[in-house]
């Protein structure tokens, strides 16, 4: 269903540029929301864990940081398509 929108949104207002404007938007603004809560759960995770081990706080710490960059990264790689896709339009 994703697919459709995203390429409703891209395919429509072609002389204007609005349609792939309302669809780096759409997919900038889902790819946010999949980055916040997963970001959310990592650090979630990581307290309870934490709270579970404490003398394992260094090692689980460590596992977060790079949960985390994986995650914006994923979030940076959909922002690059979506510029790329307005761009190549």
């Amino acid at each position: 269903m994703l697919t459709h929108i995203l390429t409703f949104a891209a395919s429509g207002g072609s002389s204007s540029g609005v349609g792939a404007g309302l669809g780096i938007g759409i997919g900038g603004g889902l790819g946010a929301v999949g980055a916040g809560v997963g970001i959310g759960i990592i650090f979630g995770k990581v307290i309870e864990s934490v709270t579970r081990q404490p003398e394992m706080r260094d090692e689980i710490t460590s596992i977060q940081w790079l949960g985390f960059a994986l995650t914006e990264a994923c979030f940076f790689y959909g922002l690059v398509a979506g510029l790329l896709s307005y761009v190549l339009k």
